[in-house]
Formats: C-alpha cells, structure tokens, sequence
C-alpha cells in the first residue's frame, strides 16, 4: 500500500511540476482553432489538435522563423477511421506563389488500412517532389517520433530511429536556401485528396479528431540571429551507408508513391535532379 502511494505522489508531483512550467506550446507558438494541453503520467506537456465540422482545421505555429535546423516531435495520430484527414508537421516561408516548404504529412485512411505518410520539399513555388509510404505500425497506439533536418546540403526525413528519404541539394536547381521559415503542426479536412486521391471523405459521424504532439525538439538557426549550440551535428550531417540502407528498405518495402517514377504527371520529362540519384 505504501509503495503505491509513493507511485501515486511521484506521478502527481510530476504533473504539478509540469503545470506550473512555462510550456514549450506558449513560448514558442501561436494557436489556431481548437487546441488543448494536458500531461501525461510522466509529466510531459502533451498538446491535442481538434478537428470537428464546427471547429474547422486546428494548429500551433511558430513564433520564430528558421533557415537551417533539425525539428522533431512526438505523435500520435487519430485512431480508427481517419479517411479525409490531414496531420503534419512542416516548415513553410508562406503561403504566396514562392514559397519554400518541407512537409511531412500524414494522411488518414479507413479502419484497418495504413496511414500513408507524404513528404515533400517546395523550392520557390515548385512542390510535386512526393514520397510516400504505407507506415509500418499503428500510429494511433502510441507515440512515434517524426524528425526533419533541413542544411545547406540536403533535407532529411526521419521516422522513429530511421532514415526514410534524402533530397538532395544539386547546382542549377532549386532548393530552400535562402527564405526563412517557420514550423507549423496542423489538423484539417483534406477530403478531396487525402484518402485515395479523395474518393473517401471525412465521416464526421467519427468526430472529433484528434492529434496528439508532445516532446516538441528543435535546434536551429534563428532568421537574423545565430545557431544554437551543437548545430554542426545536423548542419554537416550526410547519410552514412548505413543509413542509405535504411532510406532503400523503406522505398523497396514501403514506398507508395515517387514522383521520379510517375512519367504522367511529367509529360516533358521527369525533374533534373531524378537522374542524379
């Protein structure tokens, strides 16, 4: 009896002293919609983006802009039958015709069928750089850690502790360099392209959704100001043989979509950098 009342103390002492902390959400993001905070049993700061037909879309939204850093979060994405939705994590310079962007997103299915995880990297405007893969777990069980590196070399997204996918910066073309950033979480109603190219919509029956974010990192370069300390870790960093394993088990095993193999979309040819890989 006693030793569970310890347990009990510990956990709510946790949970006091997480509450009383300023919070990772407030200090460093605005909100749009309906987002919620809470902690879970460890006392981490856990923050829940709400989706209904009321409420509309729901995010945070960084109040600094970057150019250059390594970002990742923890997530757990909405259970059961998630068709029509969209979850991500991303970097964006705006929302104009030129804008830079690198996004992962997380597009919800049917009960029982995976969630397709859709990266992507927009240079001046120019997207329809699509990777995309069937996730290899649950989403929805637990939380899993998403991580984008973005140098002056190449982007790099990370699922967990693998490697997935490296685009690579080459001369003559573009590639986000020069326009800072900022980094946005977002829930919304992507019927008309998120699930099977739009053929199944949202069921709001189902709502509200919800997506759950916590242990928010990032180690970056501030726009206008200087990196933080440790930058060199990600700002040199280049896949190891090792890890270009990893990114080929997850195109050969999981890869739903490339946009180097779709020659409809490209009827004057495929981009220039597909040929350099």
């Amino acid at each position: 009896m006693a030793r569970h009342f310890l347990a009990v103390l510990a956990v709510a002492l946790a949970l006091s002293q997480a509450a009383s902390a300023k919070s990772w959400l407030d200090k460093r993001f605005n909100t749009d919609g309906t987002v919620r905070t809470g902690y879970d049993a460890s006392g981490q700061e856990v923050v829940m983006l709400n989706l209904n037909q009321q409420s509309g879309a729901a995010g945070f939204n960084s109040k600094e802009q970057f150019l250059y850093g390594e970002f990742s979060i923890q997530m757990k994405l909405i259970p059961g039958n998630s068709a029509g939705t969209v979850s991500c994590f991303y970097l964006s310079s705006g929302d104009d015709n030129w804008r830079d962007e690198i996004d992962m997103e997380f597009m919800g299915n049917s009960s029982g069928h995976p969630v397709v995880l859709n990266t992507n990297v927009w240079a001046n405007g120019d997207g329809k750089k699509e990777h995309q893969f069937d996730l290899w777990f649950d989403p929805a069980a637990a939380y899993h850690t998403y991580t984008i590196i973005w140098n002056p070399e190449n982007i790099l997204f990370k699922v967990d502790n693998l490697f997935i996918r490296s685009f690579k910066r080459f001369g003559g073309l573009a590639y986000p360099s020069s326009k800072p950033m900022r980094l946005h979480a977002t829930l919304w109603d992507g019927s008309y392209w998120a699930t099977e190219k739009g053929r199944i919509p949202i069921n709001w029956s189902n709502a509200p959704f919800i997506v759950s974010y916590r242990n928010f990192y990032a180690n970056a370069c501030v726009s206008g100001g200087a990196c933080h300390a440790g930058s060199g870790r990600w700002m040199n960093k280049q896949l190891d043989g090792a890890e270009w394993g990893t990114v080929k088990w997850a195109d050969r095993s999981y890869m739903r979509y490339n946009y180097c193999d779709d020659g409809y979309r490209f009827p004057q040819g495929l981009p220039a950098e597909c040929s350099r890989y």
